[in-house]
């Protein structure tokens, strides 16, 4: 009798369990990244978001909510590098600038630099 409810048991937290993987997941697109400041602010809460979930046990549920906070993740990853890029460029033009004297040019393009880092590290 015993084994007959485990089996029972382990049958009903397999129906329970499947939906959340056999869900289609296609669905997800996480929140935008439409603004480096925006994707500053995704990234670090859902960094947070996922710590707290990794803290705890890893259920089926668990899973699920990982899942979906990786696409915000991803985002906000996506937009940090494609403003990285950019930040590389201005501060390729300051080099430059500098190594040919040019004061107009360091001073718009390393205040444009400054700015725009200055939103990811203050």
């Amino acid at each position: 009798m015993k084994l007959s409810h485990q089996l029972t048991a382990i049958a009903a937290s397999l129906l329970i369990a499947t939906p959340v993987f056999a869900s289609d997941t296609s669905h997800f697109k996480g929140e935008p990244a439409n603004t480096l400041e925006q994707a500053v602010a995704n990234f670090s809460e859902y960094n947070n978001k996922l710590e707290n979930a990794l803290a705890n046990d890893l259920s089926p549920e668990a899973m699920n909510e990982v899942h979906q906070l990786t696409y915000t993740l991803e985002n906000a990853l996506q937009k940090l590098n494609d403003e990285i890029d950019e930040l590389e460029e201005t501060l390729e033009k300051v080099h430059k600038a500098s190594e040919h004297a040019d004061p107009d040019t360091v001073r718009s393009a390393g205040e444009q630099y400054l700015t725009n880092s200055r939103k990811i590290v203050k």
